[in-house]
């Protein structure tokens, strides 16, 4: 659960805490959606064989397993049955899983944020199948060169830029 969540993802002190989730699209079709808590980037992860818990654990992981590994802490999730192997998510990425309370988006919110912003590339009744690994880095290459006021006006790209010096 969250509440066992390290105390350097809370306040985030520490690069390599992830907020994770699926945006919908049309006849269930979705992209898994990541953001890094302390800068705040995002990567977009396509859902080719559709939102299995198999098919989002093997697509995290190969997203996942890319990043240095100090950038690949942790991940927090909703309550979601697309996270029911998150145990070997774990085994196969290192990286630990923590639930949110049900019924409680805000404990993401910089997930939630982000999938709200991503919404003006991928509006409610897209088909997220038909969507390349390019339209997909296209959208998240924006929202990670857009300027954030809680990031002292710095963009996401920026500050993960900081962190991998």
């Amino acid at each position: 659960m969250i509440s066992e969540r390290p105390a350097e993802a809370e306040d985030r002190a520490v690069p390599g805490h992830w907020e994770g989730d699926l945006l919908m699209g049309k006849r269930m079709t979705a992209i898994g959606t990541l953001v890094e808590r302390a800068t705040r980037y995002v990567m977009l992860v396509p859902l080719p064989d559709g939102n299995t818990a198999e098919s989002v654990r093997t697509a995290l992981a190969e997203t996942i397993q890319r990043l240095p590994e100090h950038l690949g802490r942790s991940l927090t999730w909703d309550q979601g049955k697309e996270m029911a192997e998150h145990a070997r998510f774990t085994i196969d990425t290192g990286v630990q899983v923590y639930f949110c309370d049900p019924k409680s988006p805000w404990q993401r919110g910089s997930n939630e944020n982000t999938n709200g912003l991503l919404r003006q590339y991928f509006p409610k009744g897209t088909d997220m199948a038909a969507l390349t690994q390019d339209d997909l880095d296209q959208a998240a290459h924006s929202l990670n060169n857009r300027p954030r006021q809680t990031l002292g006006w710095k963009a996401p790209s920026q500050k993960l830029a900081e962190v991998l010096q």
